[in-house]
């Protein structure tokens, strides 16, 4: 089971691999489906620095994020069979804690919804290199507890805690 109380949990789009965020150290597990069964995976060589706020796989289930806590905020692993491998930071982090995580249908952009402005950071994925777009003219009001890719990868929506409350 997982450690903690789960904040999140996310399955890759073939239904196998389900991660959960937790509150409590390894901060997330993932778990791989065979039937009705699921089996623990090991942990990763490197852990997220804090509580996972929220966990999403790439549409392929290659790549699974993890918007946490601490700094880097996000920590982006790449999956090779039932390994998970963590990659690179991004060279430009989110500007604090990560609450929220989305890819889009193309898993070209990953968003991560935050509790400071600009509210939201977007990535661009090349290989395994993470790079962040600029940011969008019309920013979220206020904290952001999630975003969400449309299925035609075109719009993307973030949430927020004050009005209009959704951008």
């Amino acid at each position: 089971l997982p450690a903690g109380a789960s904040l999140s949990t996310a399955w890759t789009d073939d239904s196998v691999y389900l991660a959960v965020g937790h509150y409590t150290s390894p901060f997330f597990s993932v778990y791989k489906r065979a039937g009705d069964v699921l089996t623990k995976l090991a942990d990763p060589a490197t852990l997220p620095t804090q509580r996972a706020n929220g966990v999403a796989w790439s549409p392929d289930g290659v790549y699974l994020s993890v918007a946490h806590l601490f700094s880097p905020y996000v920590t982006i692993y790449k999956r090779a069979g039932d390994v998970l491998t963590k990659l690179a930071n991004p060279a430009t982090l989110p500007p604090n804690t990560g609450r929220g995580a989305s890819w889009s249908a193309d898993g070209v952009y990953l968003s991560v919804s935050t509790d400071l402005t600009p509210f939201v950071t977007t990535y661009k994925r090349a290989g395994d290199v993470f790079t962040k777009l600029a940011n969008p003219a019309t920013l979220p009001p206020s904290f952001s507890p999630a975003a969400s890719w449309s299925p035609d990868s075109v719009y993307l929506a973030i949430s927020s805690t004050t009005t209009p409350f959704i951008t």
